[in-house]
């Protein structure tokens, strides 16, 4: 269920391992796990492996430690990923890194759907996707690396990271709860804002994109500020300004706000996805 504030929210964290890193090549997913849970609470989990009807490289395996013998009798993904996506139904989607897992899952729904038929029902259209990397980048600025293991050490979590996908989602599970802790701290407790911050669907972004962009340029039209709650990119601060808005600057696929800040007396440039809170005053 998605709800308005974060710890009513039903989310489900996801992981795969993959025969390679390349989907386009011909690499596909030989084990998929996920956990679902909502606040601190676990309600269920998921975990399959499953046969990819071709070799596991040297590198995958070294990694995972999958072997042939062991996917020889597992289902194929167009068996599982019905079952997944019903798994997944009605909460967040979310992973560490969630570009990689996400390019291997659409994959697979893309052959499915050509093996199936094209009006098999399986598509991640309405399913909001969250990056927990991203998550840790911007709440934890600074930090030498951004491994799942690496972040886990720092936040003082002992599980160990073993590259098995049931495994990974659990640890991952207790890093996104720790950058959840963070999160409220600083003030940020509704899902709308946490989407914009963290989410990475083009789609769900751009409406809250646009309504930020439209009252901006409500503001510059009219000749009036805005008053703004900024979550620094720097340093994962938290302020509140008073902006008289210039302009809107597009770059890289990214908007940005061009403003005189009268809290620092000069100008500077916010990053659209930072503005928690934006009001025309």
């Amino acid at each position: 269920m998605i709800a308005q504030d974060l710890d009513k929210t039903t989310f489900v964290i996801f992981d795969t391992e993959t025969t390679g890193l390349d989907p386009q090549a011909g690499d596909r997913i030989v084990e998929i796990a996920a956990v679902k849970f909502t606040g601190k609470e676990k309600i269920s989990s998921f975990q399959t492996l499953i046969n990819p009807l071709r070799p596991i490289s040297e590198g995958a395996f070294m990694v995972n430690k999958i072997t042939a013998s062991m996917v020889e009798g597992a289902p194929l993904i167009e068996n599982i990923l019905p079952d997944f996506l019903n798994f997944i139904k009605d909460s967040c989607l979310c992973s560490y890194n969630a570009s990689f897992d996400l390019q291997f899952l659409n994959s697979e729904l893309s052959g499915t759907k050509k093996r199936l038929g094209a009006q098999t029902p399986l598509s991640l259209d309405k399913i909001i996707v969250i990056d927990i990397l991203k998550m840790a980048r911007r709440l934890l600025p600074g930090l030498e690396r951004y491994a799942l293991w690496f972040v886990a050490e720092h936040l003082g979590i002992r599980r160990e990271q073993r590259h098995r996908a049931l495994q990974d989602a659990e640890l991952t599970r207790e890093v996104f709860n720790n950058l959840i802790n963070i999160l409220t701290i600083k003030g940020v407790a509704d899902f709308e804002n946490f989407v914009g911050l963290f989410g990475i669907n083009s789609h769900f972004l751009d409406n809250l994109n646009n309504r930020k962009l439209a009252k901006i340029q409500e503001a510059i039209d009219l000749g009036m500020r805005i008053k703004i709650r900024y979550l620094s990119s720097s340093d994962a601060r938290v302020s509140q300004r008073e902006i008289i808005p210039k302009e809107i600057k597009q770059e890289r696929n990214r908007s940005y706000l061009i403003g005189h800040c009268l809290l620092r007396n000069e100008e500077r440039t916010f990053n659209l996805d930072g503005l928690l809170h934006l009001e025309v005053i």
